[in-house]
């Protein structure tokens, strides 16, 4: 099966202040973590939806830069631009650039239901990342505001993945990673 990623990043980042996706970790931009979990998963291709005015897009390598000129609709604008590049896809891994608990494995685990849509368990619901077939694309299509595909997971199976509950939003959140980060054991 052909199954892209569709990287959600063209939020402003209004509670952290300035652009989320371009805070380094381990030497890479959060968007480019993304994009690097995206690939080692198998997932092709890997689309990256940024704002209009976003500075980082012509750094972006390996992956298909999609702008989304009405990303201040919200979250459900990024989906659509998103799912419409990756129309020729069997489905599709929604996904998000400020979780740096993510890894690769969690990517995989999630494309292995063939036609169902399946999402990741955490903090006592189903979210993003979270995998759609091809025969869900005229719904994901329909979404409006800035509640993503929320509704659509309601009732989707999750894969447990606690840690995905932590993600970047404030100030605080980096340094929450920042101890976290020096706590574990490499």
């Amino acid at each position: 099966m052909n199954i892209a990623a569709v990287v959600l990043a063209a939020g402003a980042s209004t509670r952290l202040g300035r652009p989320k996706q371009t805070l380094m970790i381990d030497g890479e931009t959060l968007v480019e973590r993304a994009v690097r979990l995206a690939t080692e998963a198998g997932l092709s291709p890997v689309i990256v939806v940024v704002g209009p005015d976003t500075s980082f897009a012509e750094k972006m390598r390996g992956c298909v830069v999609v702008v989304n000129e009405k990303a201040s609709e919200g979250m459900a604008s990024s989906i659509r631009c998103g799912v419409l590049a990756a129309d020729h896809c069997d489905g599709v891994v929604l996904m998000a650039s400020d979780q740096p608990a993510l890894t690769a494995e969690h990517l995989r685990a999630l494309c292995g239901a063939g036609d169902v849509p399946v999402g990741s368990a955490y903090a006592g619901k189903v979210g993003i990342p979270a995998y759609f077939p091809a025969t869900m694309f005229r719904e994901l299509m329909k979404l409006k505001g800035d509640v993503g595909a929320r509704e659509m997971l309601r009732t989707a199976p999750g894969i447990s993945a606690e840690d995905l509950s932590f993600d970047i939003d404030t100030e605080e959140d980096i340094a929450r990673l920042s101890y976290k980060k020096k706590c574990i054991p490499r």
